[in-house]
């Protein structure tokens, strides 16, 4: 196996990079999104992330919001900075609802948690793609507040501003 401070796995032909602390869940959708005929690169390491941006494009970045070198909101900005085209997917194990807003704020596409549904993840990943091959600004993926197991929020790409999928719902936003 790679060292963790290198991108563990091959060249993402599909311009999709996972970044998780866990190596453990870096494997697990890896598998998951190459079930669904998608190739990922993978990283451990924030760091070693963003450098590989000089390198190749990244399409879609799905990231690990608690990690002990660098928090996930951290790397969102740099990636707004240096790869502004990039959509950005967040996981996590904890649901905070000030971060989650902060992420969906600063343009993340989704904010998921863990345990998520595989099916909800590879369509958000097919949409991103879909947003980030068109590269065009009226066709930027919009978000919707939904469930997903165990009751926990996420927004998910549904072509609806919050405040219009709230309204579908009949409720009223925060």
């Amino acid at each position: 196996m790679h060292t963790l401070d290198r991108r563990i796995g091959g060249q993402s032909r599909d311009g999709i990079w996972l970044l998780d602390d866990d190596v453990s869940m870096l494997k697990a959708l890896g598998r998951l999104l190459r079930s669904a005929g998608l190739i990922a690169e993978k990283f451990s390491k924030p760091d070693a992330f963003l450098a590989n941006l000089k390198h190749a494009p990244c399409h879609v970045a799905i990231l690990d919001v608690w990690m002990p070198q660098m928090k996930g909101l951290e790397v969102q900005a740099r990636l707004r900075r240096d790869s502004p085209e990039t959509r950005i997917i967040f996981l996590t194990g904890r649901d905070d609802p000030l971060v989650r807003q902060t992420a969906l704020d600063a343009g993340a596409v989704a904010f998921l948690v863990k345990p998520f549904d595989d099916e909800n993840l590879v369509r958000l990943v097919r949409e991103a793609q879909e947003a980030a091959a068109t590269n065009d600004p009226s066709k930027r993926v919009r978000r919707k507040r939904g469930t997903v197991r165990q009751g926990s929020m996420c927004s998910v790409a549904e072509g609806y501003s919050d405040r219009r999928a709230k309204g579908k719902q009949g409720g009223s936003l925060p």
